[in-house]
């Protein structure tokens, strides 16, 4: 007998990349969407909207914020029709692991703190030839 899951898990991790509470709704349906084999789904901005009370343009904007934070990973698709023109289809979304996200997340972090250690460094120095030089 074949059973039906009737949930899907959000990995306890997510909650320490700091994401809006729109970031989460689209990236917990996405999660909720997925072919846990593939990692992949397909559902519109309208649908997604839909699921989560966004309109497409919000939908869109928490996507987009998604991509960059590398929770997903977005490909265009087209759809040929009967006729035989192409048309653009939905995204196809691919949800990596959440380790490979947390490497990249803490990855950036460290860069962005190497950055800003540089800049104190460097305004550190410009300080002190600064007060070296005034009278």
């Amino acid at each position: 007998m074949r059973t039906q899951n009737n949930y899907f898990t959000i990995p306890n991790e997510v909650f320490q990349l700091g994401l809006s509470a729109g970031e989460l709704a689209v990236y917990s349906y996405l999660r909720r969407c997925e072919d846990r084999r593939t990692h992949q789904c397909w559902p519109s901005y309208r649908t997604i909207g839909s699921a989560v009370g966004m309109s497409e343009n919000t939908v869109r904007k928490y996507v987009l914020a998604l991509e960059e934070r590398g929770l997903i990973v977005t490909e265009p698709t087209d759809v040929r029709l009967k006729s035989g023109r192409r048309r653009n289809g939905n995204l196809k979304y691919t949800l990596p692991s959440i380790q490979e996200v947390l490497r990249d997340y803490y990855a950036r972090q460290r860069s962005a703190l190497e950055a800003r250690t540089e800049r104190h460094r460097v305004q550190k120095i410009l300080a002190e030839q600064l007060a070296e030089d005034s009278p």
